[in-house]
């Protein structure tokens, strides 16, 4: 399936490159989070005389993603779990809860824009946590989990 990228895509191009992607990740996911457009003539000659709007709506979008990643750096939050006394978790930290820890502390960030390489944490201890603003666009935050005595 070909299309044009509406804008910068991870692991995928910049904003109007022509890709050719999967029919599934092109219809159910690109397409209808307006990400792209299906690569035909007249979405072609639609996208030519609007890319400065386009490319007008990215700046604003990385500009907003440059000032949230200045406001991250040097974050750190503190989330409490229920523990063991040896430091194993009664469950997992996910992404929800670091990004909802992150939003209460005045950060807002959404949970898909938070990266564990590894899975959730289920034990107590530090951590460094990848946030991904936008697809260039990354900063590490310092998550400490503490266990709670139930």
């Amino acid at each position: 399936m070909q299309l044009i990228l509406l804008q910068n895509v991870t692991n995928l191009g910049k904003l109007g490159d022509k890709v050719s992607v999967k029919p599934g990740y092109g219809r159910n996911f690109l397409v209808p989070q307006g990400k792209a457009v299906p690569a035909t003539a007249s979405n072609l000659a639609d996208f030519e005389s609007r890319r400065a709007e386009f490319e007008a709506k990215a700046k604003a979008q990385v500009d907003g993603a440059e000032s949230r990643r200045a406001s991250l750096e040097g974050a750190e939050v503190t989330i409490a779990a229920n523990a063991s006394t040896e430091g194993k978790l009664f469950g997992s930290v996910t992404p929800r809860d670091i990004a909802e820890a992150l939003t209460k502390r005045g950060h807002k960030v959404d949970k898909s824009e938070v990266v564990l390489a590894e899975g959730p944490f289920r034990r107590t201890g530090e951590y460094d946590v990848l946030i991904r603003l936008h697809a260039d666009i990354e900063q590490t935050v310092k998550v400490v989990v503490v266990g709670e005595q139930a």
